[in-house]
């Protein structure tokens, strides 16, 4: 029997769940499903350029299950592409986040922000420059939340 999936954190559902070639009914088509999780790794890896190691942090998970799923990720869309097949997204064992955390370096004060939000360059209490990630997954309780500093996050 095969290990169970560690749920894996994606910033959100997308837009639009089926890619078709134009012209041709979804009904007559061949579907591939693209996970969320996949769906996340191509999003990360491609879209925001972000290297494997970042990226697998902001996912929870370690740098070769990232390197795995963006692999099956661009080999689904490559079949879609050149067998002319639908691509539907959805499915897979995700935590659909919400909130990222911040702290200031100087004040040490903490916010929080909308996950598609990017890292903020200055603190909205002192205006100081240097803010880091907070909650879990950063700061105390080790490496993607698996500690003391759990609790928090994306409250």
């Amino acid at each position: 029997m095969p290990r169970p999936h560690f749920c894996r954190r994606v910033a959100g559902e997308p837009q639009i769940s089926l890619f078709k070639p134009a012209g041709i009914p979804a009904s007559e088509l061949e579907e591939i499903t693209l996970t969320l999780d996949e769906f996340e790794a191509i999003r990360l890896a491609d879209l925001e350029s972000m290297y494997q190691e970042k990226a697998a942090d902001c996912m929870e998970i370690s740098r070769q299950t990232f390197g795995r799923i963006l692999e099956s990720a661009h080999n689904k869309v490559a079949q879609a592409l050149i067998q002319g097949k639908a691509l539907r997204i959805e499915g897979g064992t995700v935590e659909v986040a919400g909130w990222r955390a911040f702290q200031c370096i100087a004040c040490g004060q903490q916010w929080q922000a909308d996950f598609a939000s990017r890292q903020p360059i200055a603190c909205p209490k002192c205006q100081k420059p240097g803010t880091q990630r907070w909650g879990r997954g950063y700061g105390r309780g080790g490496r993607r939340g698996r500690g003391a500093n759990r609790e928090g996050y994306g409250a």
